[in-house]
Order: C-alpha cells, then sequence, then structure tokens
C-alpha cells in the first residue's frame, strides 16, 4: 500500500512540459523531460524519505536569450533556459543540462524554503545530472583548492567554480550524505536557517570513526594486538603509495622535474631540480603520481596490486591517479585490510620496503623524537583532509622484520602519533617468540598430493608479482614453486590422501628443492629413513612460538606443568641446530614431529621467554617411561641393517655390539661391530633402544620399556619430578653424551 501510495503521488506530481518551437525536437525533448523528471523524484523519494508534497502544473522548455556559452542559465521557477548549439539534436551535452536545470525546477517546488541557498541548488543538481564522470576527466586539484574556488564563486555561476563543486562532491562514497540530509530537511519542512556549508558538502562519511591499531605477525599473519574497529573501512590517504609504485616497473620508474608553485609538488624543502620514483614515494610527493600518470606511462589504478587490495576490503578501484593516492577520499579500505595487503607488499617486494625503511630519516616521519625508534622500520603516512585542508584521519603503515603495524586517528597528522606506532610495536614485541621459525615440511607426502587451500584470502607470489590462489583445493607445489605462498587472514588448511581432514598451518609455504642425500655406512636405507633424512621440498615459515606449541603438541598432546616448559625450551633450542646442515629443520622424528600449527598454551609462550639454553648442540629427547615392552622383527630385517652373518646382538651404554661372521675356504672369521644403539631402533621402529635381544630361528625377540632412544630429557621422568624446568633440563643434559651420529630427536 505505502508503494502504491508513492507511486500515485510521484504520478500526480509529474508537471506538463510545454516547449515553444525555439529549442527542437519537441516531442523527443519533451519526452526526455518527462523521463528525467520521474528519475528525480524517485531520487528525492530515496533521499527525503517521502514525495514532494506539490509540482509545478507546467513547465516550459525554452532557448536561453544570450546565454554565456559556457553554460546553461539557472532559470526560474516554470521555466527552463537551455542553449542548443546544434537545433534539432538532442546531443548528451544538452540532455545534461536538461537534467541538471529541472533539478532545480523539482527543488523549487519540493523545498521552497531552500530556494535562496545557491549552493545546496548547484550541488544537488550537479550530483543528479550525470555530470560528475565528466569534471573527473579535468586536471586533478585539491580539495583544499576546490574549496577556495567555490568560496570566491558562491553562486557557482562559473566552469571553475562548477569543477571544483564536483570535485568536493566527489569526496562521498554514493550519494553525498550531506544532501541527504538536506533533502530529509525539505521533506520535513523544516526552517532553512543555515545555508549549505562547503564544509558540511565535504564531509567524508566516516568522520566518526576512532583511533584503531592492528599488528600483525609478519610470518604466522595472527593478529597479535587489535584495538578499536579495526575492520571499518576509512578513507586512506598517502598511505597506499607504495602500491603504486609497486605496480610500476622494476627499475623503470621516471625522475621528473618538479613544478614550481603547483601544491601538489610541495613535498617539504630541499626538494631537488629532478625528482626520481624513491624521493617521491618518502616525501609522499603527490605531484610525482599525478604527473607521472600524465606522462602516460604510469600504472592503471594498482596494477597488479589492485586484486590484492580488492580482496583485503578496498571498497572500489580507483577512477585515476588522484583515487589510488588517496587525493580524493571516494574508496576506503579497514586498517585491518590495510596490514593485510601491507604483510603480502613486505613478501613479494622487499625491494620496495627497503625505500620505506628510510622514511624515518629521510621521508615523512624525520625528525622527530620517534625517528631514533622507527629507524630501520619500513613506514609509510597517509592524510585525509577536509575542505579547510584539516586532517579529518592519520595513517601510519610500519614493517620490520616480524611486525607489520597499521594505525589509524582521526584529526591527527601522522607526525603527531609517530611515537604511538613505536610504543605498540614495542607492546606486542614483549610477547616472546615473535620471530621467525622455518622448518622442511610434508617430505615423507610425494609433492604431488599435497594440497592447500586458503580460508581467507590466498596468494602465491612469483616475481614480485601477487597472483591469486584458487578457492578450492589445489596442489601446494603449484602454490609455492614460483615464490611464497601467503594466506591472508586465516591459515592454510592443508591435506594429503592419508589426512582428508588436513591440518592448519599458519604461515607462507615455499618451494626449495632438498640435495640428494646418500647414507653414511649403518644408517637405515629404508624408503621412510631416506626421505627423512633428505628432508623436503617444502619450507613452512611461522613464528618460533608456534612452531614450539606445534612441536609439544605432535610430541605429547596431553603434557602440561613445567615438564611441558622443559620440553618447549628444548624444541625451541633445536630448531636454531637444525640435523639438515644449511636447511631447516625437518617435521619427522629425525628431527622433531611437527603436524602444523595449534592454538599456543601458557606453557610454550613462558618457554620461548625465557634465556636461552647454555647448551650448543641439539639435544635429544624421548617419551621415556618405564613401561616394558616385547617386540619381535625377522632376522634378516636386522641383518640389512648391521651386514650379515648376525650371530651375536647385546645392548650397553647407549650402543650395540654385534659379531658378525664370514668364511673363507674352509675358515670361518668373526668380527666385532659397534653402532649407536638408535640405528637399530629407528631402523626396526622399535618403541625404544631395546635391553635384550635373543635369537629366536628366523627371528629375533627384543624387549625394552619406556618409549623413544632413552637419550636427553625423559619427558615421562619430568612429568612425576615435581621439577622446574631448569632442574629437569640440567638433570637431563647436565652431564651431555656425544649425540648419536644419526640419532632422532624424539
Amino acid at each position: 500500500m505505502l508503494w502504491a501510495a508513492t507511486v500515485a503521488a510521484l504520478l500526480a506530481a509529474t508537471p506538463t512540459f510545454v516547449t515553444r518551437g525555439d529549442v527542437t525536437p519537441e516531442a523527443e525533448l519533451r519526452r526526455e523531460a518527462e523521463s528525467t523528471w520521474k528519475a528525480l523524484e524517485a531520487r528525492y523519494v530515496a533521499e527525503a524519505g517521502g514525495a514532494p508534497a506539490k509540482a509545478p502544473g507546467t513547465v516550459v522548455l525554452q532557448r536561453g536569450v544570450a546565454l554565456p556559452p559556457e553554460r546553461n542559465a539557472q532559470g526560474r521557477p516554470g521555466h527552463v533556459e537551455l542553449r542548443q548549439n546544434t537545433p534539432g539534436v538532442l546531443d548528451a551535452r544538452l540532455r545534461v543540462a536538461l537534467r541538471h536545470e529541472l533539478a532545480h525546477q523539482l527543488l523549487w517546488w519540493a523545498c521552497p524554503q531552500s530556494s535562496e541557498d545557491r549552493l545546496f541548488h548547484e550541488a544537488f543538481s550537479v550530483a543528479v545530472s550525470g555530470e560528475l564522470e565528466a569534471w573527473r576527466e579535468a586536471p586533478y586539484q585539491s580539495l583544499s583548492r576546490a574549496a577556495a574556488e567555490v568560496a570566491s564563486a558562491p553562486a557557482v555561476d562559473t566552469p571553475r567554480a562548477r569543477r571544483a563543486l564536483a570535485r568536493i562532491l566527489g569526496e562521498s562514497v554514493g550519494f553525498p550524505k550531506a544532501l541527504s540530509r538536506r533533502l530529509r530537511q525539505c521533506q520535513d519542512g523544516a526552517r532553512w536557517v543555515v545555508p549549505l556549508s562547503i564544509d558540511e558538502l565535504a564531509e567524508v562519511e566516516v568522520r566518526a570513526a576512532g583511533p584503531a591499531t592492528v599488528v600483525l605477525s609478519r610470518h604466522s599473519g595472527e593478529v597479535l594486538l587489535a584495538e578499536g574497529d579495526v575492520r571499518r573501512a576509512l578513507p586512506y590517504g598517502s598511505v597506499l603509495k607504495p602500491f603504486v609504485y609497486a605496480a610500476g616497473p622494476v627499475g623503470g620508474h621516471p625522475v621528473l622535474t618538479p613544478r614550481a608553485g603547483v601544491q601538489e609538488w610541495a613535498c617539504g624543502p630541499g626538494l631537488t631540480s629532478k625528482v626520481d620514483a624513491r624521493t617521491a614515494l618518502l616525501r609522499s610527493c603527490n605531484g610525482y603520481f599525478l604527473d607521472w600518470e600524465a606522462k602516460g606511462s604510469a600504472p592503471k589504478g594498482f596494477g597488479a596490486w589492485a586484486g590484492v587490495l580488492e580482496a583485503v576490503g578496498l571498497t572500489g578501484a580507483p577512477a585515476d591517479m588522484a583515487d589510488a593516492i588517496g587525493l580524493r577520499s571516494t574508496l576506503a579500505l579497514s586498517p585491518w585490510g590495510m596490514a593485510q595487503a601491507y604483510r603480502l607488499l613486505a613478501e613479494a617486494r622487499p625491494d620496495v620496503l627497503a625505500v620505506m625503511a628510510d622514511n624515518a630519516v629521510l621521508g615523512t616521519l624525520a625528525e622527530l623524537a620517534a625517528s631514533k625508534a622507527l629507524a630501520g622500520v619500513s613506514t609509510k603516512t597517509g592524510t585525509v583532509r577536509d575542505a579547510a585542508s584539516r586532517p579529518q584521519f592519520g595513517w601510519i603503515a610500519a614493517v620490520d622484520s616480524d611486525l607489520v603495524v597499521v594505525a589509524v586517528r582521526p584529526g591527527k597528522m601522522p607526525r603527531h602519533f609517530a611515537d604511538e606506532v613505536a610504543k605498540a610495536m614495542a607492546r606486542v614485541r614483549r610477547q616472546a617468540g615473535l620471530d621467525v621459525a622455518r622448518v622442511q615440511v610434508l617430505g615423507l607426502v610425494p609433492a604431488n598430493d599435497v594440497e592447500a587451500r586458503c580460508p581467507g584470502v590466498g596468494f602465491s607470489v612469483e616475481g614480485g608479482v601477487p597472483r591469486a590462489a584458487p578457492g578450492e583445493w589445489t596442489r601446494l607445489e603449484g602454490l609455492a614453486s614460483g615464490g611464497a605462498a601467503v594466506c591472508l587472514g586465516a591459515p592454510w588448511r592443508v591435506r594429503f590422501p592419508k589426512l582428508e581432514e588436513g591440518r592448519d598451518y599458519a604461515g607462507i609455504f615455499s618451494w626449495s628443492p632438498a640435495p640428494a642425500y646418500r647414507p653414511p655406512p649403518g644408517v637405515p636405507t629404508s624408503p621412510s629413513a631416506m626421505k627423512a633424512r633428505r628432508g623436503s621440498d617444502f619450507v613452512f615459515r611461522t613464528t618460533r612460538l608456534q612452531y614450539t606449541a606445534g612441536v609439544v603438541a605432535a610430541e605429547d598432546v596431553a603434557l602440561k606443568g613445567e615438564a611441558r616448559v622443559a620440553l618447549a625450551r628444548v624444541i625451541a633450542h633445536n630448531e636454531q641446530h637444525s640435523r639438515h646442515p644449511g636447511r631447516p629443520v625437518c617435521d619427522t622424528t629425525h628431527c622433531q614431529a611437527f603436524r602444523g600449527t595449534v592454538r599456543v598454551r601458557s606453557e610454550e609462550a613462558k618457554a620461548v621467554g625465557l634465556p636461552p639454553l647454555k647448551w650448543k648442540e641439539w639435544l635429544l629427547f624421548s617419551q621415556g617411561g618405564e613401561e616394558p615392552w616385547k617386540e619381535t622383527r625377522p632376522r634378516a630385517e636386522l641383518e640389512r641393517i648391521l651386514g650379515y652373518i648376525l650371530v651375536s646382538l647385546r645392548f650397553e651404554d647407549g650402543r650395540a655390539r654385534y659379531l658378525l661372521t664370514r668364511s673363507e675356504g674352509d675358515a670361518t672369521f668373526e668380527s666385532a661391530h659397534s653402532v649407536p644403539c638408535e640405528l637399530v631402533r629407528s631402523g626396526l621402529k622399535l618403541p625404544s633402544c631395546p635391553r635384550t635381544a635373543s635369537f629366536d630361528g628366523p627371528n629375533i625377540v627384543f624387549e625394552g620399556q619406556g618409549r623413544g632412544h632413552g637419550e636427553g630429557l625423559d619427558v615421562e621422568a619430568a612429568k612425576t619430578s615435581g621439577l622446574k624446568s631448569d632442574a629437569i633440563l640440567e638433570e637431563a643434559y647436565g652431564k651431555r653424551r656425544p649425540v648419536p651420529e644419526d640419532g632422532g630427536g624424539s
């Protein structure tokens, strides 16, 4: 019923259009006027919340008398004056002029109280006539300059004033909110006490936002700190300029000459006569980017980075360079989305981050009290200004070796809160274990069988260029073979045929072919053992804390208290002492089992925050315990490890001692040998190093107790010891034994 009443009101409000023969073709012009009026009324209803109370009965369309060539006249109520360049032709220019003038007519009848507010009339008419896109093609001007132009011509009756008005209207996303508020005032019949002001019109939609700070781990992607509404999209100022820079040709950015007296080239004192891209980025020179576009060699929008920014929440595609570098506030991005984009930029373009690392010395954050704290940190600032050039939002993006920080402050210049960024980074770093850990993963599975899926937004990087990853399961080798595979906003989910449900990996994958492996004499050569000792072609990067927690969960998920702290300290220590020279630690029991990232527990957080262990080599640990076991293995299987023909075997002091026989003619010779017990345990997959071995025909029966190789930290003993982690570790490693030449970590 409401819809029907609104339609009826609209139909009743449509005036009769009369032509006088001096603008042609008359019938087509009247039809155009009728359809335009209905569209204007529909816009009014949508914004004002109701139909106009009345409308003119007749509107005359006539040729303007002595109109200046640059514009059409505003006319008067009931009369629209038009200038027609070509008689008989209803061209695009005349259609726009008709829409503009009919918008004035609608306001005279729907909102008579605003009839003296020329800025309101012109702003509404420009906003609904379709002129804005045409004005966007004009040379860029700053918002403050546009405001000055309108202020100098309050009647908005010159091309320069109209262009400036279009520039101000272009600040809004969608229909200008200031005009919507005023149209509701029209519908309410409220008195028009205060005319529309430039500041009111130039209001950005999200001005009411508060301060926000978000900190991510570069390695795992975790949100380590979030304060304020970090998901709210805001105009971003210059803070996306590094992405425009990255979209340009590597090493092919132009060197440009600053234009004296041009506001956009006011990039600080001492600007040289020639400005390169590096200087322009550090000083945030708007003029450089605008002139780069004018030369025709600049990337369109954000080039290859457009998809990344759109995926993390950029509200639209930039129409030109002024949009891309935030000189107009038509587009917005949340602090969270900004941080995600910078995480990927840091991974793909370390050269761009290297330029930004000089900002605290040579750029927009130089010569501040906080500059020393930010030295070497890659930073970029951005400022969103209103029509009076007052700061509406200040942005700082900062990236160091471990963290990505994005901070937004309403009403502040970036230089006024740079110290807050340095303090936020220092505060987050109080959480230990945020530095990098690398591990070779999934080496026991054929690379072709490993699939990955990003529940957030996935990208692979090749040659510094981001490529969107498929949303469905896809081969991990294909994602990582050209560079890094990064999942923004979530951990990677990884699966293979024997693990269809998959595991979480919060971090970054890369492809790094492991060298061929040749086992030394006596080392197990089963296919699984060979794969484990070779390592993997997949290298996974995460934080030391995440890695430590993942290994503890894989080794003994139920462990808790000081025993868990002790094991976690050993695990974190071993990550720095890989058993693969020149390569990261592996994820099998040859090193330390790691089956993806898990939720961090307080014990792991405590462990990585304690001082480093004093020992400088790989530290062994095992499940240990006293539970007895008995296993049988074929004698031939053991002889493949130790040699033929085995006639005696015993275990003591962590070694297997045995006799082999050989025949030469009629003579039989025996030779004594000794190898680390771990070679027998791992080669035969025994629970622990046996205590006894007895021959039983074609088989050998092994007996022992506990789990693991029995060296170093005994986890089961640690559980019942009641000791603090320092005492547990001292008891386990205080009298260090040599590490078995190929013994496992667990």
